[in-house]
């Protein structure tokens, strides 16, 4: 996401966010506004607060990452030369 492109919505979630932003600016602002007006704040929105809830996102998951790979070591690292230590006597 290096070319810093404006944040898309899928055609259904795009008209699904419309529908609840005409009934929020309904319920809680008591004004009815059109489809038009509901894009136009969504595309704000997407634009203007979209990228440091995207940047929240990309940090929750890297640190959930990083968690995980912190793990690795322990998880997937065999002991050297365990013949002996199998045996429970080593040659010297």
């Amino acid at each position: 996401m290096r070319d810093q492109t404006p944040l898309r919505l899928s055609d259904d979630a795009r008209k699904r966010a419309i529908a609840s932003l005409r009934q929020y600016v309904d319920r809680e602002l008591d004004q009815e506004i059109g489809d038009l007006k509901a894009s136009l704040l969504l595309d704000y929105i997407l634009a203007d607060i979209g990228p440091s809830v995207y940047n929240l996102a990309i940090a929750d998951a890297k640190k959930f990452f990083d968690e995980r790979a912190s793990d690795l070591a322990a998880l997937c690292t065999r002991d050297e030369f365990p013949y002996w230590l199998a045996q429970g006597k080593q040659r010297r």
